[in-house]
């Protein structure tokens, strides 16, 4: 009787501990993302939210209709120009969208992670007119279409087209791109996101992506924030420049996904922010020759579930100041510095595209600091419209602009007091 008694008990205890659903796996083992939340269509009119400090705001769509929207910037006469990763730079001029896009790009490999990414002036705009835009770009010719896959079953898969990260510089002539040519190209295969800003030093500061591999390896361009001279040539006193080994433009690495670089308007830091992998989004204040531990270290899981590093942190790595698990995919950086919201004056903004691995819920992150610059709450907003945010920044009008991240509905949304 007894016997019989604990077999049911393990029978029991078996049963539990299998009760977890399997879930679906892809490709590599990554679980299939579910549906998620129903996408919330752009309003016709102005939308009207309470805020945590008080801070009343009214959200405006100012444009719409934009294929993945990834990168903005204004001009000196107040007309903007919006990059798409499809490959096209569009004007918005005196707030309508153009519907012919701006000339003179240069020919984009879109895909993945890829296309037409960060555009950005020149510190001395006004006087030379350069323009940067940031793209992968294609190496050797376009591999021949692939033969028909045995038994008739249509074409085989065929070879990709290498590209290699790319910064151009072009001239703006009022109305289109001249003189465009590539300043910098990175080693073939170094791709992923890259935001570019220049610093207070004049430099050019690129981020890389480094998700699968090289974000360690000193030689590689990938998962590096690398520091150039306007030109494209190497600052001699980049950090690695006379250590064998090391690739002269690099200026630190160890990231994975980078999708937010920008100025601290106070200290003048670089602060940099990455995509860790299930968890680990982080911002990091850049230091000369810091290494921030990708892979080696992560807040955050595999896709699969497993940790991706037995340690969180090391003392050989730098540590970011913020980080979220889940994960939020923060994308874009923006410090708020203006009076027409001043219950946000100082604060951070970080775009997000989706929380936790779940499709529609992005939204736009809150962060506020103390003085010395440490996180004291964070605050979620715009979650209602279940828009991915891709890109945010402070106007010259003082109030912020954030672009949504849609193939056929990408928008500009205009965030301001409300009366």
């Amino acid at each position: 009787m007894r016997l019989v008694a604990v077999c049911a008990l393990v029978v029991l205890l078996t049963a539990a501990g299998s009760a977890q659903q399997t879930v679906p796996r892809g490709r590599g083992g990554v679980p299939v993302a579910p549906n998620g939340i129903p996408a919330v269509p752009l309003p016709d009119k102005p939308l009207e939210f309470p805020t945590a400090e008080g801070q009343k705001i009214r959200v405006v769509v100012v444009a719409r209709g934009m294929s993945s929207p990834w990168s903005m910037v204004w001009l000196p006469d107040g007309d903007m120009l919006i990059t798409q990763r499809t490959g096209q730079l569009r004007r918005l001029r005196k707030g309508v969208l153009d519907p012919t896009p701006v000339a003179g790009v240069p020919e984009v490999v879109a895909g993945g992670l890829g296309g037409l990414m960060e555009i950005t002036l020149h510190p001395q705009f006004a006087t030379n007119q350069f323009v940067y835009l940031s793209y992968p770009k294609p190496i050797g010719a376009a591999p021949a279409p692939a033969p028909p896959a045995p038994g008739g079953g249509g074409a085989g898969r065929g070879p990709v087209q290498q590209t290699a990260l790319a910064v151009a510089r072009a001239r703006w002539n009022g109305t289109a791109l001249t003189d465009v040519k590539d300043t910098f190209v990175a080693q073939t295969g170094v791709g992923g996101p890259a935001r570019m800003v220049f610093g207070r030093d004049g430099k050019l500061y690129v981020t890389t992506g480094g998700v699968n591999s090289g974000a360690q390896d000193p030689s590689s361009h990938a998962g590096k924030v690398l520091r150039l001279n306007d030109d494209g040539s190497v600052p001699q006193d980049n950090p690695f420049v006379k250590h064998a080994g090391y690739a002269p433009e690099v200026y630190t690495l160890g990231h994975r996904s980078s999708l937010g670089l920008g100025v601290h308007p106070g200290t003048g830091e670089i602060w940099q922010h990455e995509n860790g992998p299930n968890g680990g989004d982080e911002i990091n204040i850049l230091k000369t020759g810091g290494n921030y531990g990708w892979p080696i270290v992560s807040y955050g899981r595999t896709y699969p579930g497993p940790w991706q590093a037995p340690k969180l942190s090391h003392d050989n790595f730098e540590q970011p100041i913020v980080f979220w698990v889940p994960s939020i995919a923060a994308s874009g950086i923006a410090f708020y510095t203006g009076n027409k919201l001043p219950k946000w004056k100082g604060d951070v903004f970080v775009g997000a595209l989706r929380v936790g691995e779940i499709p529609g819920t992005g939204h736009l992150q809150r962060i506020l600091f103390n003085e010395q610059m440490e996180e004291l709450r964070r605050e979620s907003l715009l979650t209602e419209m279940r828009q991915r945010i891709r890109d945010v920044r402070q106007g010259p009008d003082e109030l912020i602009y954030v672009l949504t991240d849609s193939p056929k509905d990408g928008a500009l949304l205009r965030i301001e007091p409300a009366p």
